[in-house]
C-alpha cells in the first residue's frame, strides 16, 4: 500500500517545504516519489502547476513549479499539499490501496461495527490500520490476509477477523 479539482480529492504527493535556492525550487516533505515526476501537474493552494523541475532524491525531492520563480513564491507555497488528481494516479497492484483510500472507512467483524480507520501507519514490519473505537483504545490491525478478511474501499467498509488480532 503505498493511497479532481477540490483541495480535498485526489493523492498527497507531499507537501511543499522550505525553498531550494533562488529560482522557486523546494524541498518536498513526506514526499510519494512515485507521484512526483517531472512534467506531473499537481493541485497546489488551489491552482493546478506543472512540475517544472524535480532534482534531489526519491527520499528528498527537489521541486519547481510553474508559476513558481522565485524564492518568495516558494515561501508562499510553503506547507502546502501537493496532490495529484485521482484520475492522473498510477494503478496499484490488485490488493494494494492509497492510504486516503482506507481513512475514514468503517471496520467490521461480521455484522459487529469495530470502528472507522482513522489512518495508515507504517510499521517497520508492515502497515497497520489504526481504528479508533467509541469508548475503547485505538484498534492496530496489521494489513495480512489473516487480520483482514476484505477490504472495500467502494463500500468505505473493511472486515477483520478480532479472535485472530485476540480482540474479541
Amino acid at each position: 500500500m503505498s493511497s479532481s479539482t477540490s483541495s480535498t480529492e485526489g493523492i498527497v504527493a507531499g507537501y511543499v517545504g522550505r525553498p531550494h535556492g533562488l529560482d522557486g525550487s523546494f524541498h518536498v516533505t513526506r514526499p510519494r516519489a512515485e507521484l512526483l515526476a517531472e512534467g506531473a501537474v499537481l493541485q497546489v493552494a488551489g491552482a493546478s502547476r506543472e512540475v517544472v523541475r524535480r532534482a534531489g532524491t526519491d527520499q528528498r525531492p527537489i521541486l519547481r513549479l510553474g508559476g513558481c520563480e522565485d524564492r518568495d513564491g516558494a515561501e508562499a507555497l510553503r506547507g502546502e499539499e501537493l496532490r495529484v488528481p485521482r484520475a492522473d494516479v498510477p494503478a496499484l497492484e490488485a490488493g494494494e490501496y492509497w492510504a486516503e483510500e482506507l481513512e475514514g472507512c468503517q471496520v467490521h467483524d461480521g455484522e459487529v461495527l469495530v470502528g472507522v480507520v482513522r489512518r495508515l501507519v507504517a510499521l517497520p514490519s508492515c502497515e497497520v490500520l489504526e481504528v479508533a473505537r467509541e469508548g475503547d483504545a485505538d484498534l492496530l490491525v496489521p494489513l495480512v490476509r489473516d487480520a483482514v478478511r476484505t477490504v472495500d474501499p467502494a463500500a468505505r467498509r473493511i472486515d477483520i477477523d478480532l479472535r485472530f488480532l485476540g480482540a474479541s
